[in-house]
């Protein structure tokens, strides 16, 4: 995984994670990959990946059957789905329709492009 600067490497280790479950990779009460086994897979520090999934477990995306590992919170997909649509709607589309505007760029160079990238 490469990482960027805009956020801290735990987070962007649960973002990816709740992209797996979004992805379907992961389905409600799945067993995912341990700490260590994350870490290692991502190649960053065990510390980093107990942060991360201390992240998911707060948010209730994932939670701990002692001595088992980390599974998938039931209901987890739908909760993260909804976060997102929600930051989608509020940040992401307001910042793009100010691009769309200062660029001169109208609706139909969006779904231009959107139908030429999804062929």
């Amino acid at each position: 995984m490469t990482f960027t600067n805009d956020k801290p490497i735990f987070q962007q280790m649960a973002d990816r994670l709740c992209d797996e479950i979004l992805a379907g990779t992961y389905q409600d009460n799945d067993r995912i990959p341990s700490v260590r086994e994350y870490a290692v897979m991502l190649e960053v520090n065990t510390n980093t990946a107990v942060k991360a999934y201390e992240l998911l477990a707060r948010e209730n995306i994932i939670y701990i059957k002692r001595g088992m590992g980390y599974y998938v919170t039931p209901g987890a997909r739908d909760q993260i789905l909804s976060e997102r649509r929600e930051a989608f709607l509020k940040k992401t589309l307001p910042e793009l329709f100010c691009q769309m505007s200062l660029l001169r760029l109208g609706i139909e160079d969006i779904v231009g492009t959107w139908q030429h990238l999804n062929r």
